[in-house]
């Protein structure tokens, strides 16, 4: 990817942060969406746009309901994005926004946080050696 596409990409995703922070207000939309990467076609046709989307509560079972909800959210809003962020951007065309989930960025996420619960409970394990 050339740099004038990568920096668009970047243009981009700091305007969808704050635009879909600031105007999408749908109560579908739940938890916290972090858009990882934008990926601007050669032909500025399209963005492919990477989201990951940090629920309230974490459990253990990866719910894609949530997940699928929040995109069909933000897929349905594209149309409007991507006229807002027509009059942000500086360009003579606006690509069209396509948002997908970002199963690396969700499932690294996942597994440090199986890390991390394994580390306590072996570190509360320790302890418990060393009373007796």
């Amino acid at each position: 990817m050339n740099q004038r596409l990568q920096r668009l990409g970047d243009q981009i995703q700091r305007e969808l942060a704050v635009l879909i922070r600031d105007d999408v207000n749908d109560t579908r939309l739940t938890g916290f969406v972090t858009i990882t990467s934008v990926k601007v076609s050669s032909d500025l046709g399209y963005a492919d746009v990477y989201v990951t989307v940090m629920e309230p509560e974490m459990n253990d079972a990866m719910t894609k309901t949530s997940h699928e909800q929040s995109l069909d959210v933000l897929n349905n809003a594209a149309g409007f994005l991507r006229t807002e962020l027509s009059h942000r951007l500086k360009t003579r065309t606006t690509p069209r926004l396509r948002f997908h989930y970002d199963e690396v960025t969700a499932r690294g996420n996942y597994m440090m946080d199986l890390i991390s619960k394994a580390n306590a409970s072996s570190i509360g394990d320790d302890t418990d050696d060393d009373a007796e």
